[in-house]
This record gives C-alpha cells, sequence and structure tokens, in this order.
C-alpha cells in the first residue's frame, strides 16, 4: 500500500494538469492554443488526430504538470511526511522543467492511440465498437504513461512494479476524473 501512495503522489502534478485542462475547457481559458495539433491534416483523406487534441491541452497540462510538482519541490519536499513520499529527490530537480516536460511529454503520447482510432474510423470523443473495444479502452486511460515514464526515467530508475501500479492508478483516478469532467462540464462524454 505504500508504494501505490508513493506512485500516487508522484503523478499528482500530472493529475494537477489534467484538472487545469479541464478547467480550460469549461471556462474557456487559453482559448489562443485551443487549436487542433494536426492543423487539420489528413491520412488516407482521415484527420491525423481529430479536433479535440489541441495545442491548448499541451500547455495546459504542461503548465498545471508544472506548477504542482514545484509546490512538491519547494514545499512539500521541507515536510517529513510528504518527503517520505518521494520516490527521487525531489530538492535535486528543477520542479518546474520536470513537470512541464511530464505533462507535455504525456499529453503527446496519446496522439499514436489518436491516430490508430482516426484510421480505424473511430470519432473523436468516441469508443472503439467490436473485438477490439477492450484494448482500446483501457488504452485510453493508460497511454499518457508511455510519456510520463519517459520523462521519469531520467530522475529515478523505472520498474515493473512501478510501471504496474501506475498503469492500475491511472486507471482507476482516470475514471474519476472522467466521470466528474462530464459532471462539471469539463468533458463532453463521461468516459
Amino acid at each position: 500500500m505504500n508504494q501505490l501512495l508513493r506512485i500516487a503522489y508522484l503523478f499528482l502534478p500530472l493529475l494537477a494538469g489534467l484538472i487545469v485542462h479541464g478547467l480550460c475547457i469549461k471556462y474557456s481559458w487559453l482559448a489562443f492554443s485551443a487549436r487542433p495539433l494536426d492543423h487539420e491534416k489528413r491520412l488516407r483523406g482521415v484527420r491525423l488526430f481529430g479536433a479535440n487534441k489541441t495545442w491548448r491541452g499541451i500547455l495546459a497540462v504542461a503548465a498545471g504538470s508544472a506548477g504542482f510538482l514545484c509546490l512538491q519541490t519547494e514545499v512539500l519536499h521541507g515536510i517529513p511526511g510528504a518527503r517520505s513520499l518521494e520516490l527521487f529527490d525531489y530538492a535535486s530537480v528543477n520542479g518546474v522543467l520536470l513537470g512541464f516536460t511530464l505533462g507535455a511529454a504525456s499529453m503527446l503520447a496519446e496522439l499514436p492511440n489518436s491516430l490508430l482510432k482516426r484510421q480505424l474510423g473511430v470519432a473523436p470523443g468516441s469508443a472503439v465498437r467490436g473485438r477490439w473495444a477492450v484494448l482500446f479502452y483501457v488504452l485510453d486511460q493508460v497511454d499518457m504513461l508511455l510519456g510520463a515514464w519517459l520523462v521519469l526515467a531520467f530522475v529515478m530508475p523505472v520498474t515493473l512494479q512501478g510501471i504496474a501500479l501506475s498503469v492500475c492508478f491511472l486507471f482507476v483516478v482516470h475514471q474519476l476524473f472522467s466521470v466528474f469532467g462530464y459532471l462539471f462540464g469539463m468533458r463532453a462524454t463521461p468516459r
């Protein structure tokens, strides 16, 4: 259980970034950056990523992650209880830089999944149907972890246990965020 708490603490900046992104959607913050990443480019006549993958998503998640990781490195690191949850020495990193990179990489890691779904004819925000539904449902919940772990590998050892716990943690939290985001007008769908 202690290791799961430490994984949760490790990924709190990313969750904060996702909340910032939801607030940006709800209140039209950073509207200037709500432009599609794919610039409406097409592959085989189909949009690359779709309208839901925007520069605002990357910017908002990166900024929110940076802000929270800065809080962890500058404030919470000084509290022994919080410091005991650290999986690496938070005092040894630039919280803003690491947090921004963590958030941006996590959002960029979602793009291959979006590209594949667009090529399979799945509309942005829609679920995959049929025999691949379960695989894509799980992938939708955890695809951002690939980007996160690639960044975290620069400051800590990546273990199979850590990856497995982060998949479990993010899978559950993503479900909750999706439902609450939908209820509070931050998401178009509850999934």
